[in-house]
C-alpha cells in the first residue's frame, strides 16, 4: 500500500491546513493512552501538543513500579505440599496479577501501554514457566524499561528467570549447547529475520551466552544464577569481532557492530504499532537516526514520533486497528466510566478467548496484531463487547445510564442541544476517527439515533439533552455504531 502521510519528522506546529483540533487532540490521546475523556481532551486543545507530548512521555517515565504482591518471592516451599492445591493457588495469583495489568492500563496510560507492547516483544508464555514470582519480575522489568535505555532493557530481560526458562537458556551449557535463545535475541529482539547475522553468528553467540544454569531444583521459582563452570570460557567469534565473550560481551557486540540495524527494526515495530501499520520506511530511517543519537534511549524517540508532522497526518489517522484489551478499554476511557475491577478483569480474560491471552501471546514472536485482530469471530465479539459494557452499567447505575448522556452534552456546544442531528454527527465524528464515509451513512446513523421517539417531538423542540430517553438513544447509536467496520479503527 502506498502510504500518503507527509514525511516531515520536524515538531508539528498547527496551522490552518493541519488544525490543532478535536480529532487530532483524540487521535494523539488514543495513540499514546488509552483515549481521555471528552473534557481532558477538550482542555488540551488550549495546550501546545508538543508540550502535551513531552508531559505524557515524561509522566509515564516517572511512574513508579507497580507494588509487589504478597507472593512476589515466593518459591515453592510457600506453597501448598499437596498437588491439587499449590496449581490453585498459582493459577489465582496469575489471575490476580492478569487483572491488576488491565486495572493498570487504564491508569497508567503510556507507561504501561508501553510495557503492554515489549510484552510482546520480549515474549514470554507463562504456561512454560507456571511461575508467578517469575511473572511479576518479568513485568516489572517491562515496567522499568518501558522508556528507558534499549540496550539496558535487552541485557536484563536475557537473564530474568521468565525468559531463561521459556526460550532454554537454562539448558544452554559447554557441555550441551542450546541455540534457541540466541537466535531469537538476533532474530525477534534486536536485528529481525536475517538482519546483519549468520548462522556462525548464532553458534557462537550460543556458547557466549552459556552458564546460566543455577537453579535449585528442589525449590523452583528462585534465583537462576550464573554457574562459570557451566559456561565456555573459549574463543568465539561474533560479528567478525573475536575473544572470550561472555553474556554481557555479546550485548555490547551487538549495539556496537549492529547499531543502524537495531535501530532501523526496533523504529520499525514502534511505528508500525504506534503510528501507522503501513510502514513509511524514509520516517523509520529518521526515527532511527535519532534513536542512536540517543544512545538507544526510547523516552526521545517517542518525543519525536509522537510530536513529528507526520505524526499528525490526517493520513496517519484512523489507521491502526487496536487489540482488544486496548479496543475496549479506550472506549471505557472515552466514554467516562468509573473503574470497575470486575468489568476490568472481564475484558482481559474475554480477550483470551479470541486470542490475545495476557501472558501468553501466540508463539515466539508474538501477536501478529492490528488487521489480525479482526475476524468474523472476533468482530463480533468486540461489537457485542461494547453493547455489554454499557449493559453492564446500565445495571449497577440502576438502570440509568448518565455517562452516555453526558458524553453527549460534552461533545456538543450547548448541553440542551435539541437538535439530534447534530447530536448524532458529534457523537459519530468522536468515537470514529475519519467519520462515517457518506452522507446517508450519517442518515441511518441518525434514524437509529431517534430510536422511537415521536418526530413532532423533534420538530417542536421537545426533545433535548435532558430528555428521559437520551441516554438510551445514544446507546442504540454507539450499538450501530460498535456493528461498522469504521469502529474498529483508532
Amino acid at each position: 500500500m502506498v502510504h500518503c502521510a507527509e514525511t516531515n519528522i520536524i515538531p508539528y506546529a498547527p496551522r490552518t491546513d493541519k488544525p490543532w483540533d478535536l480529532r487530532r487532540a483524540v487521535h494523539l490521546f488514543r495513540r499514546t493512552t488509552f483515549g481521555e475523556d471528552v473534557l481532558t481532551i477538550k482542555n488540551s486543545l488550549n495546550q501546545n501538543p508538543v508540550s502535551i507530548v513531552n508531559a505524557v512521555i515524561d509522566n509515564a517515565k516517572n511512574l513508579p513500579l507497580a507494588a509487589p504482591p504478597v507472593w512476589a518471592n515466593w518459591t515453592l516451599q510457600n506453597y501448598s505440599p499437596i498437588p491439587e492445591q499449590r496449581d490453585a493457588q498459582i493459577a489465582e495469583q496469575l489471575i490476580e496479577w492478569g487483572t491488576q495489568w488491565v486495572i493498570d492500563m487504564k491508569k497508567n496510560g503510556l507507561r504501561d501501554k508501553m510495557s503492554f507492547f515489549w510484552s510482546n516483544h520480549f515474549v514470554t508464555k507463562i504456561d512454560t514457566y507456571f511461575c508467578p514470582s517469575w511473572m511479576y519480575r518479568y513485568h516489572i522489568l517491562l515496567q522499568k524499561h518501558a522508556l528507558g535505555n534499549f540496550k539496558t532493557f535487552v541485557k536484563e530481560m536475557g537473564i530474568s528467570p521468565a525468559m531463561l526458562v521459556f526460550l532454554n537458556n537454562i539448558q544452554n551449557t559447554r557441555l550441551s549447547p542450546n541455540e534457541n535463545y540466541a537466535r531469537e535475541l538476533l532474530e525477534l529482539f534486536t536485528l529481525g529475520v536475517d538482519n546483519g547475522y549468520t548462522q556462525q553468528d548464532i553458534k557462537e553467540i550460543a556458547r557466549a551466552i552459556t552458564g546460566w544454569n543455577g537453579i535449585d531444583q528442589a525449590n523452583l521459582c528462585g534465583e537462576v544464577n550464573f554457574v562459570s563452570l557451566l559456561w565456555d570460557p573459549g574463543a568465539k567469534t561474533i560479528f567478525g569481532k573475536t575473544g572470550n565473550w561472555g553474556y554481557n560481551d555479546v550485548i555490547d557486540l551487538l549495539f556496537a557492530e549492529r547499531p543502524i540495524q537495531i535501530s532501523e527494526y526496533i523504529c520499525r515495530k514502534l511505528y508500525i504499532h504506534f503510528v501507522n501499520p503501513d510502514v513509511n520506511e524514509e520516517m523509520v530511517k529518521e526515527l532511527a537516526v535519532i534513536f542512536r543519537n540517543n544512545n538507544f534511549e526510547l523516552a526521545p524517540l517517542m518525543k519525536a514520533m509522537f510530536s513529528s508532522e507526520h505524526f499528525f497526518d490526517d493520513a496517519t489517522v484512523g489507521t491502526v486497528i487496536p487489540g482488544h484489551i486496548e479496543y475496549f478499554l479506550t472506549f471505557l476511557k472515552e466514554t467516562g466510566f468509573r473503574d470497575e475491577t470486575e468489568l476490568l478483569y472481564l475484558v482481559g480474560y474475554s480477550a483470551g478467548e479470541y486470542n490475545q491471552q495476557i501472558l501468553n501471546p501466540t508463539d515466539v514472536a508474538g501477536w501478529p496484531g492490528n488487521r489480525n485482530w479482526v475476524n468474523t469471530g472476533s468482530f463480533a465479539y468486540r461489537a457485542e463487547g461494547i453493547l455489554n459494557i454499557m449493559v453492564y452499567y446500565y445495571q449497577k447505575n440502576g438502570n440509568k445510564l448518565e455517562e452516555l448522556r453526558n458524553l453527549a452534552k460534552e461533545l456538543v456546544s450547548n448541553p440542551l442541544e435539541n437538535d439530534p442531528a447534530i447530536v448524532c454527527k458529534a457523537i459519530i465524528d468522536f468515537l470514529l476517527p475519519n467519520g462515517l464515509q457518506k452522507p446517508s451513512d450519517y442518515a441511518d446513523a441518525l434514524v437509529v439515533f431517534k430510536a422511537e421517539v415521536p418526530e413532532n417531538y423533534f420538530q417542536s423542540g421537545l426533545w433535548n439533552l435532558e430528555w428521559e430517553y437520551a441516554p438510551g438513544q445514544v446507546l442504540y447509536l454507539i450499538n450501530h455504531l460498535a456493528n461498522l467496520p469504521e469502529f474498529q479503527l483508532k
